[in-house]
């Protein structure tokens, strides 16, 4: 089994999530942080892939207050797990998904990361090694569904998304389409990595949802799965 997989993001009226220098813009408005954080609040987990914590250094924890209180009221920690795709361990020990808030936070590593560095880790996170090289994410969301995260919101970034993509892992994508063009053919897309090569192995989608947010829209998808997905749904 796995967790149910939703990638939300926020994207440019050209496709670019930031722009070629990799420095993290503003695309949507209050509206979207909003809705943002109410489906945070509604996860049990938040992944992102350590391209995400070099360049922006996000916290992803809750904001609010009230829903923060609706968690602890509800047994569970004021913000959901907070797990980095690293394969080299190369997360900062001071990086804000490390040390703001309160709540679980998991690195997971190759069996190839530095010895070092993953002791070093192992003070703020709690660290599990999935794959040789690289991380295998089949694995490690077979782990994650082990310690009870069924939903699991992917915040990014493109190489991310695409390796899950490309393994089969996405249940649903929401995607912001906010009204500026960030233009450049470096700019990161919400899905990079290799890329497909054939047509027949493109992920398809179903269109579920289309909603006026701010000065942009809201475009949800479901992934179109193969017969025996194992995810945890809904």
């Amino acid at each position: 089994m796995r967790p149910y997989v939703f990638v939300n993001l926020a994207m440019s009226a050209d496709g670019k999530i930031s722009t070629r220098e990799r420095r993290q813009v503003k695309i949507s408005g209050s509206e979207d942080f909003e809705r943002v954080d109410l489906i945070k609040a509604d996860a049990d987990g938040i992944m992102v892939g350590i391209g995400t914590v070099l360049a922006d250094n996000p916290s992803l924890t809750v904001k609010s207050a009230r829903r923060k209180g609706e968690r602890k009221a509800a047994g569970r920690e004021e913000n959901p797990a907070r797990i980095v795709v690293d394969s080299m361990a190369r997360t900062p020990v001071d990086a804000d998904i490390l040390v703001k808030g309160s709540g679980k936070r998991i690195v997971a590593v190759s069996a190839a990361a530095p010895a070092g560095r993953v002791d070093a880790l192992k003070e703020r996170a709690e660290v599990v090694v999935a794959g040789e090289q690289t991380v295998d994410l089949a694995a490690l969301m077979e782990a994650l569904a082990g310690i009870g995260i069924r939903r699991l919101m992917v915040e990014g970034g493109g190489t991310l998304i695409w390796g899950l993509f490309q393994a089969g892992l996405v249940d649903e994508l929401r995607t912001y389409v906010g009204s500026v063009v960030i233009g450049g053919s470096g700019a990161p897309t919400p899905a990079d990595g290799e890329g497909f090569l054939a047509e027949s192995e493109f992920p398809r989608l179903t269109l579920t949802g289309v909603e006026r947010i701010d000065d942009g829209v809201l475009l949800t998808w479901q992934v179109k799965k193969e017969e025996g997905d194992r995810s945890l749904r809904g």
